[in-house]
């Protein structure tokens, strides 16, 4: 056959197998359905475990055969996906209820992985067998052909609870996401009934029977006055917080207690462990000091997350920095999204309960007509039987003559007596008027002879009687939405009673947490860096007793409030700030912190030009001088922001930072007529100070500092000094007017007295050596 080249839009191509891929994820891979609230995951999971027979009351089968069973059956994407789908039924701190009996290391709460699957082993709980699979037996569902066509699976499983409610769904699409939170069996099951009494009935009156939110992990909602709207719209936040209890010193050798025994839900995993890596940061920047120790204590039994306290500790307060600082309070993002109809589509608590109760009825009729078909069935055998024990002498004559089982049903069925021998004519002609049914006839000649008993045609008389019982009540059932209705009812309200659970996670409305920062004691302190770049900060006595040591072993040394922020200025244009409070106050022989590790200052990538508390910058303006030779002057008001780094200054490509001075520049405004007579004024920088730059090749210029303009700290700046091919500007120096200062550049020295003064940007005198 020839090849045949089709020519086509390349975007179109790909809008289409991108559309196609991105239905494909939402509808077969990441949302659950709104009927049975299960992913395709979870639903073949449970189906395939169902089709091993691994019954509650059986022995428990080995997770791998599990996976292995529904991928190579039912979901061909990658055992890992399975049997992380298989852990998390199993696990009842992520489930309203497990539909997963594990045995073996199934993870935990503190969010340690599940074994292999080659070393688990599962089954299904009682509660998924009556709740979720029973029935698939009475065709109450589609069964749909499975991704090979080698096998069927149920497009849907007769869930008879709104799972969607009960065990939450969360799942990533592409460019939606679900995210339903758990709630308590109970009362999923009494707003259902409470629906289907009413159904006009409103959300807020829906919320009368369902509160809120259950979690498995307990905890406390805060924010009840909210959760209509959110269950309205199904889109919200939910603001949770963990419980905690105090516990107080039960002997003198002991502690008081801070316990925290419940979590947010949204704290399980990894997140336990942060959190006390938090309380752990908060302790050792002093943002807590009632804290002595943090251990966690939990167990199968439950949290216990134990913080001892010193004596006499503000509990309250306590308990404000945990839920402000950590995630012991967090909000949890609802978003009610399902697949309804093969579509995505937002949901609202009325609406979940709508169509789940719209799937009940539809799985009610299907298995009612069922039933009643089977019982129909059942009626006209047991109608024949009844009929042929009446006239038993007759049946066995007409088999006593007939050839053959063939001659013998079509006597029974057309009354054809052609070729059998009978006894007499009485008994001809009264096989001849014989009309049962094919399946009559069949289950006649398949009778045993015991049946032909007293008793065993009492018991017969009695099943035909049940029969047209059930009959009677099936046709009642689908005669009548409202018999229909008492029946899904009751079932429910028999599965609330077997099942359901206390309550876990209490709901109210809660103030909001108003953290009032303990006044710190504002003291002076004396910073000091060795050359290493270990900060810390000691008492002033210690200071003065350690006077000349500290200045010999250390880099940086001056005093500053504790209240102060330490400015770090580097060469490359950036200024970090850093609290004297986060820095370490110690004695003066301990080793103190890495100034790296204190803020965002990475001295592999940067060097520190200034360093100084801001305290000393307020009212005054510094000079910035860079390698090719730009300067300004910043008004140090430019750095009184909040963020830990900022640019203090903006650097041409290749260019850094030489020289950073303090100056004592100021802006002055004058006053001068214009030619008009008019008086106008003017701006200028007045200082007394002069500035010297020296290059790599030896010229040195001095200039007035006035000269130089201020700028804001977003500006490149002005250039100081002309420079020739590739010389740069080796150091910079602030002489006051009438100081003398005397350098050696290259073996001679430089008396900067004696330079003459010029103006900025110029070439500057060049020293012979």
């Amino acid at each position: 056959m020839a090849e045949q080249i089709v020519k086509t839009e390349y975007s179109e191509v790909m809008q289409k197998s991108y559309i196609d891929y991105s239905m494909s994820v939402i509808t077969a891979r990441a949302l659950p359905d709104a009927r049975d609230g299960l992913k395709p995951v979870q639903r073949r999971v449970l189906y395939a475990m169902d089709q091993l027979g691994l019954n509650y009351d059986k022995p428990h089968r080995k997770s791998a055969r599990i996976v292995g069973d529904t991928m190579g059956k039912y979901h061909p994407h990658g055992d890992s996906s399975i049997y992380e789908t298989l852990v998390v039924l199993s696990q009842d701190f992520k489930k309203g209820m497990a539909l997963v009996d594990g045995h073996g290391n199934f993870g935990s709460i503190e969010g340690d992985g599940a074994a292999a699957m080659r070393y688990t082993e599962a089954k299904l709980k009682k509660f998924t067998q009556d709740v979720y699979l029973a029935d698939l037996d009475k065709n109450v569902v589609d069964f749909v052909p499975n991704f090979d066509e080698t096998e069927k699976e149920p497009a849907v499983l007769p869930v008879r609870v709104p799972n969607l409610l009960v065990n939450g769904a969360d799942g990533i699409a592409v460019g939606m996401t679900t995210n339903i939170p758990t709630h308590n069996l109970g009362e999923v099951v009494d707003a259902v009934c409470a629906y289907m009494d009413n159904e006009e009935i409103t959300t807020k009156e829906l919320m009368q029977y369902c509160i809120g939110p259950d979690f498995p992990t307990g905890g406390i909602v805060i924010n009840k006055s909210e959760l209509e709207q959110i269950y309205e719209t199904g889109n919200g936040k939910i603001k949770l917080r963990g419980k905690v209890e105090f516990e107080p010193a039960a002997k003198r050798s002991e502690r008081d207690k801070l316990v925290i025994t419940e979590i947010p839900y949204t704290m399980i995993g990894a997140n336990i462990g942060k959190f006390i890596s938090d309380v752990v940061d908060l302790i050792e920047t002093k943002k807590i000091t009632d804290v002595v120790d943090i251990s966690n204590a939990s167990s199968k039994e439950g949290i216990r997350i134990v913080l001892e306290l010193k004596k006499n500790a503000d509990v309250e307060y306590l308990k404000n920095v945990l839920y402000k600082k950590t995630k012991l309070e967090d909000t949890f993002g609802v978003n009610m999204l399902a697949i309804v109809d093969g579509r995505p589509e937002t949901l609202g608590l009325k609406q979940i309960i709508k169509h789940h109760i719209d799937f009940q009825y539809e799985i009610a009729t299907r298995k009612y007509t069922t039933l009643l078909n089977k019982e129909l069935d059942n009626k006209e055998i047991k109608e024949g039987l009844i009929k042929a024990c009446d006239i038993i002498d007759l049946i066995i004559e007409i088999l006593r003559g007939s050839k053959n089982l063939k001659m013998a049903k079509d006597c029974l069925v057309n009354g054809n007596t052609e070729d059998i021998q009978f006894k007499s004519e009485a008994s001809k002609k009264q096989a001849a008027g014989l009309n049962f049914t094919e399946r009559q006839a069949q289950a006649i000649l398949e009778m045993r002879l015991y049946k032909l008993i007293g008793l065993e045609i009492l018991a017969l008389q009695k099943e035909y009687e049940e029969c047209l019982e059930k009959i009677a009540k099936y046709e009642r059932i689908l005669g009548s939405k409202k018999e229909m209705a008492k029946v899904i009812k009751a079932d429910l309200l028999k599965i609330k009673k077997e099942y359901a659970l206390p309550r876990k996670t209490q709901i109210e409305d809660a103030k909001a947490v108003v953290l009032e920062e303990k006044k710190v004691q504002e003291q002076e302190v004396m910073f000091i860096m060795d050359r290493f770049g270990y900060a810390k900060t000691i008492d002033m006595s210690a200071y003065e007793r350690n006077k000349e040591a500290v200045h010999n072993e250390n880099r940086y040394v001056f005093s500053c409030m504790n209240t102060d922020k330490i400015c770090i200025f580097t060469d490359n244009g950036s200024l970090h700030q850093i609290k004297v409070l986060d820095i370490p106050f110690t004695r003066f022989r301990d080793k103190g912190t890495p100034i790296d590790n204190l803020g965002n200052y990475d001295s592999s990538g940067e060097n520190i030009l200034y360093l100084t508390p801001f305290e000393q910058l307020k009212g005054k303006k510094m000079l910035f001088m860079t390698k090719l030779g730009m300067a300004k002057l910043v008004d140090t008001s430019e750095f009184e922001v909040s963020k830990r780094t900022v640019a203090a200054t903006k650097l041409q490509e290749d260019d850094l930072l030489v020289g950073i001075y303090v100056t004592d520049a100021v802006k002055e405004v004058f006053s001068r007529f214009s030619l008009d007579g008019e008086v106008k004024e003017e701006e200028m920088i007045v200082s007394s100070q002069h500035v010297i730059v020296q290059t790599a090749d030896g010229y040195f210029l001095r200039f007035p500092l006035s000269d130089v303009p201020e700028k804001k700290k977003g500006a490149v700046g002005v250039r100081a000094i002309k420079l020739t091919g590739k010389d740069t500007v080796e150091d910079v120096y602030l002489l006051t007017q009438g100081d003398e200062l005397t350098i050696e550049y290259r073996g001679k020295n430089v008396d900067f007295a004696r330079l003459k003064m010029a103006h900025r940007d110029t070439k500057g005198t060049k020293i012979r050596v």
